[in-house]
């Protein structure tokens, strides 16, 4: 049987999934009583109708593009990271640890530091699962389960006992100095004489955001190390026979999925609350799964998969606010697209397959 050409597996397969995500979405609220067309245009024009929308879209794209690419990275070396929540939680610790220590003068000059302090912390969290998985066989699956909600009762052990400043109630760290703040998306709109986004989260994160996207893509695709890491994870035997270290690849592919991970502090940490809170990942870890998934683990992919989630975050935001229908269903929505894109991919697949096979036989 002829497989279908590249670019429908890559477009048409998620698009049918996600429109049968929508339309299984749209039944639920039917049955619920409101109108399908009615929460669709709330949730439009609530995350994309205004510039104050569109901020708090590309906040929360920015937060999923990093998640994304983590999962991403070590998908192609045949490794299934579902520590992202842990290892931006722990990102968000090296965020704080590196402002808080050092009188930076300009944002400009602590951004560098804090990525690398993100990373780093991010990267470390991801090296004793990869350790146990190239060395001793355990599944990276059930150690990064168990890194997220160690990670959660670390951090709250160092904000409750360590970074709280003294006489503070609040289980959070003291805020950064005002010279690190980055500057808003709303703030460079401005400075050209535009007011766009104004009292939003959006910061110039998103732009190192799509920097990785761009920078993720020359590493596995077009590098030595990438090559090794998609080697790695299409054929571990053949990987070994060329001569490539199963540990080796294991752990540098798991080091710079927790680097990703990790990044995505600079926004949520260091851009918007400007200082450490609990849960500030808010989910995000696990949201990378799906974007992932739904961007066909390639970068390009992720970008447009971030920025549909981040769409469904702030257009459910606004469906909750506006309309009678609870936040929950957004939630709903979510997992019918993680299970249409995801668990139920050949449910879409196949079928096109055959419809592809069928149309190449009728045209010899």
């Amino acid at each position: 049987m002829d497989r279908m050409p590249k670019w429908a597996d890559v477009i048409l397969t998620p698009l049918i999934s996600l429109l049968l995500a929508f339309a299984i979405s749209a039944l639920v609220i039917l049955a619920i009583g409101e109108s399908p067309a009615e929460a669709l245009k709330v949730m439009v024009e609530g995350a994309l109708g205004s510039s104050y929308g569109w901020g708090f879209t590309l906040y929360y794209t920015t937060n999923f593009i990093f998640t994304g690419l983590a999962v991403m990275v070590a998908y192609h070396g045949g490794l299934f990271n579902i520590g992202g929540e842990g290892q931006a939680a722990m990102g968000g610790l090296g965020v704080a640890l590196v402002l808080l220590s050092v009188p930076w003068p300009h944002w400009a000059i602590a951004l560098p530091a804090a990525m690398i302090g993100a990373a780093l912390f991010g990267a470390l969290w991801a090296l004793i699962p990869a350790w146990l998985q190239a060395k001793r066989g355990s599944h990276i699956v059930i150690t990064t389960i168990m890194f997220n909600f160690i990670a959660a009762a670390l951090l709250n052990y160092v904000l409750v006992n360590v970074l709280r400043p003294v006489g503070s109630m609040d289980p959070a760290s003291a805020r950064f100095p005002d010279a690190t703040h980055l500057p808003k998306l709303s703030d460079m709109a401005l400075s050209f004489g535009i007011e766009w986004g104004k009292n939003t989260p959006a910061n110039v994160t998103f732009f190192v955001a799509v920097a990785a996207c761009f920078l993720t893509w020359l590493l596995i695709w077009r590098s030595r190390l990438g090559y090794e890491i998609r080697a790695f994870g299409k054929s571990e035997r053949g990987a070994i026979y060329a001569g490539i270290s199963p540990v080796r690849v294991t752990v540098i592919a798991m080091l710079i999925s927790g680097g990703l991970a990790g990044l995505m502090a600079i926004n949520n940490v260091m851009g918007e609350a400007e200082r450490l809170v609990l849960n500030a990942v808010e989910g995000a870890g696990f949201i990378g799964i799906a974007v992932a998934l739904m961007g066909r683990n390639h970068p390009f992919g992720i970008l447009l998969a971030a920025f549909l989630f981040g769409f469904l975050y702030q257009g459910g935001g606004e469906l909750a606010l506006w309309t009678s229908i609870p936040r929950e269903l957004i939630v709903v929505i979510q997992a019918l697209v993680i299970l249409f894109t995801g668990a139920l991919d050949n449910m879409v697949r196949i079928p096109l397959e055959r419809l592809f096979s069928a149309f190449g036989r009728k045209g010899a």
